[in-house]
């Protein structure tokens, strides 16, 4: 059976965009780095991004072009049988990130329909903090938002690479980029938003500590969709003639671009409004309300964010789901159908646990983390890391001859920065997340 392909390049840069650019850039980014310290945290972001994320963005998306398989396939192809572990690996991450990642996608749907009643326009931090918070902690309710959002992940994965994962990708991330845009441009003109600015921009090098900055790789792998098999998958749909170079900086950009704008978008929204920064996975859900209630159409605007921010996570969701269905589909030849229901099924089950653990089961830790916090912190700051240095360890030793090729320019000739990408993927790509996995146990 032939391998699906992207319609054209553009197609994969957006979907591949639209994994990375998510929830992990518009939800979790401005709520992490508003917990540690706004401008010293951005910076140390924007340093692992430019060195770490662009490394393993070529080093991924060149794995997948070239073994043209799921990641347990691309491992066992270029490294040998033992790497495929590694993809199994990246498997049970894209499995476990779904499961919970479902939950808070089934937020911005609860939080359109909230909008278009006009149930949560108000500036008042108490009553969208209150709202929030008794939401999350109904143990029915964000179940039902959850089955939806599951469903319809489901949905568009059924449909395939090209009519499902990069149509929907495609019409609507540009739409969801402007509409930050108007939200930024409305925030700044509101009294004392130059505060929130400023914090935000400013770094303040007090704040760094060794948890901020595993707060920062974790969160630019989960911001980037690295080391979990996601690139590696959408990369085995590109054709031989796409440059990957181009398209892994061109996703990188977007990324970051969305990432740093994001915080424009909050940040001044918490210093107007008295907002605590440390609210956490509620901040945006909190803090845009208010800004919507102080807008001219800013129910109009309000529905339409959400209904985005709806769109961005599920453009993340396809990714993460596809991943799993993928490998059933390359290494059992399971029919895309049955697998795509069994796997949103299990994932489903698996996000009660983490949806009930904001709530009625919130008294049950790990570690001090409830069950949605472990899944998180297991994805995003372990086994992402891990998938992160095994990809570059397979480029830049097992793999090199076969990468090095790929990653010619389409004349033939072999660009400057190529030997320093070998030196990266080979010594300190790995030795530098290997040092922060080990800080971070």
């Amino acid at each position: 059976m032939a391998r699906a392909e992207w319609g054209s390049r553009l197609g994969f840069i957006v979907a591949a965009a639209g994994s990375a650019v998510g929830l992990g850039a518009i939800w979790k980014f401005p709520y992490v780095a508003a917990q540690n310290g706004g401008g010293a945290f951005l910076l140390i972001f924007l340093m692992i991004v430019c060195t770490l994320g662009v490394s393993l963005m070529i080093a991924e998306m060149s794995v997948g072009a070239i073994a043209r398989k799921s990641p347990v396939g691309a491992y066992r192809k270029l490294g040998g049988k033992g790497w495929s572990l590694v993809g199994y690996i990246g498997v049970l991450c894209g499995f476990l990130i779904l499961s919970f990642y479902s939950v808070v996608g089934g937020w911005t749907i609860a939080y359109l329909i909230k909008t278009v009643e006009g149930s949560i326009l108000t500036a008042d931090p108490g009553i969208l903090s209150k709202t929030f918070d008794s939401f999350i902690a109904d143990p029915v309710t964000p179940l039902w938002y959850h089955a939806l959002f599951m469903g319809v992940t489901a949905g568009v994965v059924l449909a395939g690479v090209q009519k499902g994962i990069e149509r929907v990708s495609k019409y609507l991330m540009m739409m969801l980029f402007l509409l930050i845009l108007v939200l930024i441009a409305r925030g700044l003109t509101l009294e004392g938003a130059l505060e929130g600015v400023r914090t935000f921009l400013s770094p303040d090098f007090s704040k760094v500590t060794a948890t901020m900055v595993i707060e920062a790789m974790g969160l630019a792998f989960f911001s980037m969709s690295l080391g979990m098999g996601c690139m590696i998958t959408y990369g085995s749909y590109a054709s031989g003639e796409t440059y990957i170079p181009n398209s892994a900086a061109s996703v990188i950009g977007l990324t970051t671009l969305i990432c740093f704008l994001a915080g424009l978008m909050v940040f001044p929204a918490i210093f107007v409004f008295g907002f605590d920064p440390s609210a956490g996975p509620g901040l945006t859900f909190i803090t845009m309300p208010a800004v919507f209630s102080h807008m001219s159409g800013g129910q109009f605007f309000g529905i339409l964010f959400f209904f985005l921010l709806f769109v961005a996570a599920l453009t993340s969701s396809v990714s993460l789901m596809e991943v799993v269905v993928s490998f059933f589909i390359d290494e059992f030849r399971f029919p895309r159908m049955a697998t795509t229901v069994v796997m949103s099924v299990l994932m489903f089950v698996l996000g009660i646990g983490a949806s009930l653990s904001l709530g009625v089961w919130k008294g049950y830790t790990l570690f001090g983390k409830n069950l949605f916090g472990i899944l998180d912190y297991l994805s995003s700051n372990l086994i992402m890391p891990f998938g992160g240095i095994m990809v570059a360890i397979l480029v830049g030793w097992k793999a090199w001859a076969v990468v090095s090729i790929r990653l010619m320019r389409p004349d033939g000739t072999q660009p400057l920065w190529l030997p320093l990408f070998k030196n990266f993927c080979r010594y300190m790509a790995p030795v530098l997340i290997f040092v922060i996995l080990i800080q971070n146990l």
